[in-house]
């Protein structure tokens, strides 16, 4: 696939990738790296590193995200490139690192968008199953 940018390749805005890996084997971190890449590559993005978290902390301070708040606050920064909200780490510090990127004027940028409850609208849904069959009576 060609750049989309005039047809000639150019720097684009630099990113920075974040995985939380815990337990996780090389190849599954190798595959997860890639698709940073290819997703940088087709949005012409230029990926600059990958921070890995391998640490269960209690908190969203660990050494990884504390290296990616020290290049996020270079000049030419634009943003972080997860796979999905769950590698920035459990809901609650996933939140506040995600507020901590925002807060350093960096995008937040995920391959995979959280998928969105479906909306209730007042009452229990009532669905007919597939075998169903309605008879309708022509007298009514």
């Amino acid at each position: 696939m060609e750049p989309l940018t005039e047809h000639r390749l150019v720097s684009g805005p630099v990113v920075y990738g974040f995985l939380r890996l815990v337990k996780v084997p090389a190849a599954r971190q190798a595959a997860l790296t890639a698709s940073l890449a290819e997703y940088c590559r087709i949005h012409e993005l230029q990926l600059c590193g990958v921070f890995t978290d391998r640490d269960v902390s209690p908190g969203p301070d660990s050494a990884a995200f504390t290296g990616l708040l020290d290049v996020l606050a270079l000049p030419d920064s634009y943003g972080v490139i997860a796979p999905a909200m769950l590698h920035l780490g459990p809901k609650a510090i996933a939140a506040e690192r995600g507020r901590r990127i925002e807060a350093a004027g960096s995008r937040l940028l995920l391959l995979r968008r959280p998928t969105q409850p479906p909306i209730s609208r007042g009452g229990p849904v009532r669905r007919r199953s597939p075998g169903t069959t309605r008879v309708l009576d022509s007298e009514s």
